[in-house]
């Protein structure tokens, strides 16, 4: 079976163990934020990996750092939307503490990537 270099990438990987976890976490919301927050931090997770993806299909080194850039964007949108979660009280502390690290580490990928393309 073919696979797509983008689906070799641990990146693209790891941001799709962050849509899920995103989603999870996101059914917590109040009903009444499903057209608000739920969507659009749901919108900015699946905006992480296919960002890689595109990115990833492109020619050009400069075209593939800007959906990095697109994608490490989207990644910060996805943090502020659960930090605002959390001052709600739509999700608990301890739910955030435990994605952080999956953000950190999908932020570090995502930074390693485009200095790799830049240089």
């Amino acid at each position: 079976m073919y696979t797509y270099t983008f689906e070799r990438l641990d990146v693209w990987q790891k941001s799709r163990t962050l849509v899920k976890a995103v989603y999870k976490l996101s059914k917590q919301f109040p009903k009444e934020e499903m057209f608000g927050l739920t969507n659009q931090v749901r919108r900015a997770a699946v905006s992480v990996s296919s960002n890689i993806a595109e990115g990833n299909s492109r020619f050009s080194k400069k075209d593939k750092a800007r959906f990095i850039e697109i994608a490490y964007g989207s990644l910060m949108e996805i943090l502020s939307q659960l930090i605002v979660a959390q001052d709600l009280e739509y999700i608990e502390q301890h739910n955030l503490d435990k994605i952080k690290p999956l953000i950190y580490e999908i932020n570090n990928k995502l930074i390693a990537l485009r200095k790799s393309l830049l240089n």
